[in-house]
């Protein structure tokens, strides 16, 4: 059979396909988004795929393709699961017809989140079980593995992968595809709607079936114990694989790879057995720790549970191979090999992160600033590119709490600090995800504050995924765009500005304006992501006019703007022709190059 070198979002994609899925949805979040980009890649037409305008909503169009008796695939990261979160504690309770699969990708570090969280606690706390795998291989292989659970339980069920797992390579052997019977459709039965009474008798099924499962994972070939002695090693994920990789040239110890929750209690106990120490060692939260220490007390055994509890383990961020070779060192009593010294690399320079040359986001934010000088105001920001508006020298973004919700925050400073002026900004996707809702809010409850859309066209920090206002679908078809524009225009807000952050005269009057006014205030910056577009002319400086000023390099933090001999300059392969440099230049010293 062929073997392919596949990262572990595209082995999971191709193993959906395999086990013969018909609906996904979600919504893009690294590191999660290439599970589903890959679906819609390697599609023959016969899958529904789309991008949904939030994770809620994805899961319920994956809930109503299970309900019809197909396979159904749900994407999103950690932080996406809390935004699922209603229908996810409610659909177990229903149950499905076809197999219905939840992936959610955990985010250790963080490197790309707000927060770290650990879905296996989803798990628990939904009653739901849940598959982890610890390579993109095994990952190909679960993904057969969980919708064959589903169905078989009638109950949806978790993937839980994180970002090592994700975003690694492996060479995974690919399997003939599964036979899948067609999807019957959709039956009309009671069961399918949610009572009170119907819950509590369900919420006793639910139970008396996890333990059922919890049995029935201790033969999962994928919970493995191997090795003996008197000291063990309980781990999962893809702590597994460093743990593994780390014991090659270590004493002989008893090793237990947990992939599944509720958790195996039978192979846990078969692994305990002889043991005086375990060392539990995996990513984010005691999951694993905890069921151990449960089982010591259950059945009052004389063990010490080594981890994150004891200390012994790090309580946040990822496990890497070095991290786990020391663990393992310090447990039972061997050197763990430092990793090969590399000759030293030139120091690099200092690069936080920053928006692209050219970013209309930048433009929009310095028209805000300059505009609000001397007021008192407040910028309530929102997860985006524009979130990287918080660093010097722009400093225009004083809150960031979570997907829409710079939006409602600001509404709640409005009623606490009534003399400052509000300003919340989000972008495009973000306000199709969960910002209408809030500018709904903030209409229906009469709260004066100063929406700010940063319109460019595109899901830009996650990839450049589609969403309504661009007229595409991952199906490939070309629907009508969603107008911001005529949606703000239906929630009757007391001003409405449409203006291209570019034009900074234009931008700048648009904010002056609002500043008198009262009510929910809304301005549209519309202008394309620099990465959509090829850009106009790039800018150059002429020295002779320069003064060394310094005001644009200072003012707008632009990556391909800097000083050389106290001289402003513009490096031409960075410049993407925005015109905002210029536009601040009191010498007239920017100019397009053709100009010069």
């Amino acid at each position: 059979m062929e073997r392919k070198l596949l990262m572990g979002n595209e082995a999971m994609a191709l193993g959906a396909i395999r086990a013969g899925v018909r609906v996904v949805a979600g919504y893009p979040g690294t590191p999660s988004s290439e599970v589903l980009e890959n679906v819609a890649r390697h599609n023959d037409g016969s899958i529904y795929v789309e991008w949904s305008v939030n994770e809620k909503v994805g899961l319920e169009v994956a809930v109503g393709g299970a309900y019809a008796g197909a396979r159904a695939l749900a994407t999103m990261k950690q932080m996406g699961m809390n935004v699922a979160a209603d229908p996810l504690m409610s659909v177990n309770y229903v149950g499905v017809k076809g197999g219905l699969i939840i992936l959610v990708a955990d985010d250790p570090g963080p490197n790309s989140s707000q927060t770290e969280q650990d879905t296996r606690h989803y798990s628990k706390f939904s009653h739901m079980a849940l598959f982890d795998p610890s390579t993109p291989e095994e990952a190909y292989t679960m993904m057969a593995d969980a919708f064959a659970h589903s169905e078989k339980y009638g109950r949806p069920v978790f993937i839980r992968c994180t970002t090592r797992v994700c975003h690694s390579c492996s060479s995974v052997q690919l399997l003939p595809p599964i036979t899948v019977p067609e999807p019957e459709g959709f039956i009309k039965d009671p069961k399918w709607v949610i009572f009170p009474k119907a819950s509590y008798a369900n919420k006793i099924k639910i139970v008396e079936s996890m333990r059922v499962i919890r049995d029935e994972f201790a033969s999962y070939e994928h919970n493995i114990v191997t090795g003996g002695g008197t000291k063990g090693v309980a781990t999962g994920g893809v702590s597994y694989t460093y743990t593994k990789e780390a014991l090659l040239n270590a004493p002989e110890c008893k090793l237990f790879k947990v992939s599944t929750m509720p958790f195996p209690d039978k192979r846990a106990l078969e692994f305990l057995k002889g043991l005086k120490e375990v060392l539990v060692i995996e990513e984010l939260d005691p999951v694993i720790e905890d069921e151990l220490i449960r089982l010591k007390g259950l059945h009052g055994l004389d063990i010490k549970i080594l981890g994150k509890h004891s200390g012994h383990s790090q309580l946040a961020g990822e496990i890497t191979p070095n991290i786990a070779g020391k663990m393992l060192g310090a447990f039972l009593g061997f050197d763990s090999p430092e990793p090969r010294k590399l000759p030293e690399p030139p120091p690099l320079p200092i690069r936080p992160p920053v928006m692209c040359a050219g970013c209309s986001h930048r433009g929009a934010f310095y028209a805000v600033k300059e505009a609000t000088k001397g007021v008192k105001a407040v910028y309530t920001g929102d997860i985006g590119c524009y979130t990287l508006g918080n660093a010097p020298p722009l400093e225009m973004v004083d809150t960031c709490l979570c997907m829409g919700g710079g939006i409602t925050v600001a509404q709640g400073l409005r009623r606490v600090e009534p003399d400052a002026v509000h300003f919340a900004f989000i972008g495009d996707s973000t306000f199709f995800h969960s910002g209408i809702t809030g500018v709904v809010n903030a209409v229906y409850n009469q709260t004066d504050i100063v929406v700010v859309i940063l319109d460019n066209e595109t899901t830009a920090m996650t990839g450049n995924q589609p969403h309504p206002g661009m007229g595409v679908t991952m199906m490939g078809t070309n629907p009508p765009k969603v107008s911001i524009r005529r949606i703000i225009e239906a929630l009757d807000v007391s001003a409405l500005h449409v203006v291209n952050p570019l034009d900074q005269k234009a931008a700048k009057e648009a904010v002056r304006s609002v500043l008198e006014q009262k009510g929910v205030r809304v301005i549209l910056f519309e202008a394309p992501c620099v990465s959509l577009t090829k850009g106009e002319a790039p800018y150059s400086v002429d020295t002779e006019k320069c003064t060394g000023c310094k005001l644009c390099v200072q003012s707008l933090g632009c990556p391909a703007l800097s000083l050389r001999d106290e001289k402003a300059v513009i490096e031409s392969t960075m410049c993407t022709g925005c015109g905002v440099c210029s536009s601040l230049c009191h010498p007239n010293a920017i100019m397009r190059e053709e100009k010069i």
